[in-house]
C-alpha cells in the first residue's frame, strides 16, 4: 500500500473534520483488516479509479461521534443515526475524496471517483472495490472513534 496515496486522504479527513465541525481526530496507528465487518454505525463508500490503480475508501462513524459531527456543522442534530445522519456521513466522504483528489492531482496522479454509498447499522459490512489488501486508521475524538479504510489494486 502506497504511503503517498494514503496521506492525502487521512489529511483531507482532519481537515474536513476540523474546518466543517470544529472537531478534532486523533489518528491511531494502521493496521491491516482481516475482514468486511464494520467498526463503527454509519459508513461511507466511494470507489476511485485510475491509470495506476483501482480502489476504494470507506468512512465511519460511530453512532454518537456522527451526531456530533452535525451538531458541530449545523448546530443541531438528531439524537439517533437517522437519514439525516446517512446523508450528512455521504458528504464527508466526498468531501474527504474531492480533498485528497486535489492533492493528488498536484503530484500528478489524477482519478475518478464514483458517488458514494452509504451502509449503516451495527455490524454492516462493506465490500471494497479492489483486490489488494484493506488498510484501516482508527480516529479518535471525546465523542467516539471514526475509522477510514483503504484498499487498492496492487
Amino acid at each position: 500500500m502506497n504511503v503517498e496515496f494514503i496521506n492525502p486522504f487521512l489529511s483531507s479527513m482532519l481537515n474536513v473534520m476540523s474546518t466543517m465541525a470544529q472537531m478534532e481526530l486523533t489518528p491511531e496507528k494502521p493496521k491491516l483488516k482481516k475482514d468486511e465487518v464494520a467498526m463503527g454505525d454509519v459508513s461511507g463508500l466511494i470507489g476511485m479509479v485510475s491509470e495506476q490503480t483501482k480502489g476504494s475508501l470507506s468512512i465511519t462513524f460511530d453512532g454518537p461521534l456522527a451526531i456530533a459531527t452535525m451538531k458541530g456543522m449545523v448546530g443541531e442534530g438528531p439524537d439517533e443515526v437517522n437519514d439525516e445522519i446517512t446523508d450528512l456521513v455521504g458528504e464527508i466522504t466526498n468531501m474527504v475524496t474531492g480533498g485528497a483528489k486535489r492533492m493528488l492531482s498536484e503530484k500528478g496522479i489524477e482519478f475518478d471517483m464514483a458517488t458514494p454509498m452509504v451502509v449503516s447499522g451495527s455490524n454492516h459490512t462493506i465490500k471494497h472495490k479492489a483486490d489488494g489488501p484493506i488498510v484501516i486508521i482508527p480516529l479518535n475524538s471525546p465523542h467516539g472513534k471514526a475509522y477510514i479504510e483503504f484498499s487498492f489494486d496492487k
